[in-house]
């Protein structure tokens, strides 16, 4: 290893093909080739036509040690520059900084210059650094096309807040380098994982469910769905094939994964029930409404002079169905309390049938909804294990060990 190498083990003789697009952040794009090469990384570039008004190509050819690809042939000797052995060649893509034009062109399929029609050729992972002004980032068209992409299995470091070339301040500036190093040595970390679960089949549940009031209101929770959503990608990321029956969320779903929307308890229950059926296990940690309206307002409810009661009635346990008809197969279930944590889980343990129960308590600061942390314990019929506060995606790599470790015992 190199002296002053970087510690990213993940990154070690990685093959990085690296895309620059016309966009003032381009010069940052210097900046994180030398911090991959630090890595132990190969990078290879290749440049749109408007990036060299932003970076030299000589600059990046001294700082990858390769030559720079921008036309699909060489103007000098008529060389061909094959998209289709650029993109078999990367271990990822990484197109950073990645403008407002060109994602709408990768959306769209769009093969109109080298990197584009590499992108379109690319078996590996693609990772996309967004950089732009906050009104064009925030754009109803380009969020659009940043969920489809995300939808196709395409990975987006999050620009961030702070002072634009515009002189506007907001979201929409390129993530430095050392954060998109961060990032890709994160990813391979986690795809590099042996394919441990192939073969076998989840269903995993996620995000809030939605019962209608009348035809305007209606009563759901807090839920957002990421900690779900990051289990399933895991599930999937370890050769599992992953049902995802999903409330509504604004989440992408994760690469690998085959989801299902739905909206009220009802309809989850059913959903969750057919796939189960199926299925070598199930993660429930979704938040179904416990109750629902008795009646549904064909019409929306006016305002009166007094007060308005609703009858509620109790929705289908989705959790305890799956648990009575489980039999040798593997069932997870969350437990969000807020008073007498453990004994509420331990309860729900025995009551619902898990293998184990996932505790989050709402008053550990940075655990429960919203947020990208969470704080859990992992309790089974014998055994608890608490984890510190780390992100989500951190904890769905510690529920699904702890699945892989159950599993490996029967």
């Amino acid at each position: 290893m190199e002296s002053g190498r970087a510690a990213r083990p993940a990154l070690e003789g990685r093959r990085i093909l690296l895309g620059i697009t016309g966009s003032i952040a381009a010069y940052k794009a210097a900046v994180l080739c030398r911090l991959l090469k630090t890595a132990g990384a190969e990078v290879r570039v290749v440049m749109t036509p408007l990036a060299k008004q932003f970076i030299t190509p000589l600059t990046m050819a001294t700082l990858s040690k390769n030559p720079i690809l921008v036309e699909f042939f060489d103007p000098e000797n008529g060389a061909w520059n094959s998209h289709i052995s650029l993109g078999e060649w990367a271990d990822c893509l990484l197109i950073a900084p990645a403008t407002a034009n060109t994602l709408a062109k990768m959306r769209g399929g769009v093969a109109d210059n080298l990197l584009l029609t590499t992108y379109l050729s690319a078996r590996c992972p693609v990772v996309v650094a967004p950089a732009m002004d906050l009104d064009m980032y925030a754009h109803a068209a380009t969020q659009e096309n940043l969920h489809t992409l995300a939808g196709r299995g395409v990975e987006i470091v999050e620009p961030a807040d702070g002072e634009l070339a515009s002189g506007l301040v907001g979201k929409g500036r390129m993530a430095e380098p050392e954060e998109i190093v961060a990032f890709l040595d994160a990813l391979f970390s986690r795809t590099g994982k042996k394919k441990t679960l192939q073969g076998k089949r989840f269903v995993v549940t996620a995000g809030a469910t939605i019962e209608a009031i009348d035809p305007v209101r209606y009563i759901t929770n807090h839920s957002t769905g990421k900690m779900g959503y990051a289990i399933a990608g895991e599930l999937a990321r370890r050769g599992a094939e992953v049902e995802l029956v999903s409330g509504r969320t604004a989440l992408p779903t994760p690469a690998g994964v085959t989801r299902r929307d739905v909206l009220s308890a009802d309809e989850m229950f059913e959903a969750s029930a057919t796939a189960f059926d199926k299925a070598d296990g199930a993660v429930m940690c979704a938040a179904v409404a416990d109750y629902t309206p008795a009646e549904v307002s064909e019409t929306k409810l006016k305002k009166g002079e007094g007060d308005l009661c609703l009858a509620l009635r109790r929705t289908r346990d989705i959790a305890a169905h799956l648990g009575a008809r489980k039999g040798s197969r593997m069932l997870v279930g969350f437990a969000l309390e807020t008073d007498h944590e453990e004994a509420n889980a331990e309860a729900k343990l025995v009551k619902k049938n898990f293998d184990f129960v996932v505790l989050n308590s709402l008053r550990d600061a940075g655990a429960g909804f919203r947020g990208d942390t969470n704080k859990v314990t992992l309790i089974d019929r014998t055994n608890r294990e608490e984890l510190p506060l780390m992100s989500k995606n951190d904890v769905a790599v510690r529920i699904v060990d702890k699945i892989e470790t159950l599993l490996a015992g029967r």
